[in-house]
């Protein structure tokens, strides 16, 4: 397979694209990025690297992190983790309190956003460092050192973050949040505010295409965990689109409203893709479609 000429021509396609979405103002550190970036980065599982764009440049990795924050849970609790956050699509917006209330403080799944300040909750009560040990086990996956924390960024989402705070006090009514509110917010924006390339992150999410084992061979998750991550990653990591990005695309992957989209193929290949123009539903308009003309011209999904 020719990724080169592959990427280079989902690339132009992508570019010539009339587009309609707009860059996120919700946290306003985000709205000064240029909105005309976009970046390609695909790795094989045979260790080959292939970019294009600004695929080397870092931005905020935001809801993408949530894939990672629950992995790391995952690793020491095992399928514990799952009695105080579902697997079930949402179907809802990713910070809606309606849904919250409706099923009694259980999260439909660990990518809304009342699931990841669970899983936050989860971290912080098994953690000596919270956020120093996140940021190496990212690290840790992704084979690089350098990743970290966006200070300015988490600053930004916890002066805005009014609906986030909502969303843990009423975790915390329900007796699904064992610590303070305020040290769950703190880990869960600093979480989000992680920036990485597309390239380091096609790097960080191999160990879900290749059975739990990184680019360097560390085993970070069983094959059944991995199975099990890629599962809830095909179902509910495009917020209430993600039955869109099945059909579509037909790939496991998570988003987030920094522009970011990972997607991976078992046993084939991982992608990342930048572009900070969203959707109405919050997913990158051009990433969306590039990852769709991925699998129609190679050929390759899940199904």
């Amino acid at each position: 397979m020719n990724y080169d000429v592959i990427l280079s021509e989902i690339f132009a396609a992508s570019l010539a694209l009339p587009t309609n979405g707009a860059i996120a103002t919700t946290i306003p550190e985000l709205a000064t990025v240029s909105p005309d970036k976009f970046g390609i980065h695909l790795t094989t599982l045979d260790g080959k690297d292939f970019g294009i764009g600004d695929s080397n440049e870092k931005f905020s990795i935001q809801s993408i992190s949530k894939a990672l924050s629950v992995a790391f849970a995952f690793t020491f609790l095992g399928e514990k983790v799952w009695e105080r956050v579902g697997v079930e699509p949402s179907g809802n917006p990713f910070n809606s309190l309606v849904q919250l209330e409706y099923e009694k403080g259980k999260p439909r799944n660990p990518f809304i956003n009342a699931g990841a300040i669970v899983i936050a909750d989860i971290l912080i009560s098994n953690l000596q460092n919270p956020k120093k040990d996140f940021l190496e086990f990212v690290r840790t996956l992704s084979g690089n050192s350098t990743i970290d924390y966006n200070p300015k960024v988490a600053l930004s989402e916890k002066n805005t973050g009014f609906r986030n705070a909502a969303l843990a006090n009423f975790l915390k009514s329900f007796g699904n949040i064992e610590n303070e509110v305020e040290d769950v917010l703190d880990f869960y924006f600093h979480q989000c505010a992680i920036e990485m390339s597309c390239k380091e992150l096609a790097h960080a999410f191999y160990c879900f295409a290749n059975e739990g084992k990184t680019r360097e061979g560390i085993s970070i998750l069983t094959p059944s965990q991995a199975k099990r991550l890629n599962a809830v990653m095909q179902t509910c990591g495009f917020y209430d689109e993600s039955g869109e990005f099945t059909y579509k695309v037909g790939l496991p992957g998570k988003s987030g409203i920094g522009g970011g989209i990972v997607a991976l193929l078992p046993n084939h290949f991982t992608v990342a893709t930048w572009s900070p123009k969203l959707n109405k539903k919050g997913n990158s308009e051009l990433g969306m479609h590039a990852l769709e003309l991925l699998t129609t011209k190679t050929g390759l999904s899940i199904f």
